[in-house]
């Protein structure tokens, strides 16, 4: 079953084919999302890798927690389900 994986910590410089490389070392990739800024579409220092395979996720995991990527140690760790967001604004 496909595992999806939060990715912190990464430098701003970072490229959707890096991380997918640097996870691909561990396994197959089906996806890579890294997060952006929706007013500024900046990079935000993060984003989710979906690995096909839960073994190989968890070894991606337990490799590249605290792996330097250009100076910055990485945060990963298994995605936490996305909570609801708060209706803003409105009377």
């Amino acid at each position: 079953m496909a595992k999806r994986i939060y990715v912190g910590n990464l430098p701003f410089s970072a490229s959707e084919d890096q991380v997918r490389d640097m996870f691909g070392e561990h396994g197959a990739v089906n996806s890579v999302s890294l997060i952006t800024d929706r007013e500024t579409g900046r990079p935000r220092g993060f984003g989710f890798v979906e690995m096909e395979d839960g073994t190989e996720a968890d070894n991606a995991i337990s490799a590249l927690h605290q792996a330097d990527m250009d100076g910055r140690s990485l945060n990963v760790n298994e995605a936490r389900p996305r909570e609801p967001r708060q209706q803003r604004g409105g009377w």
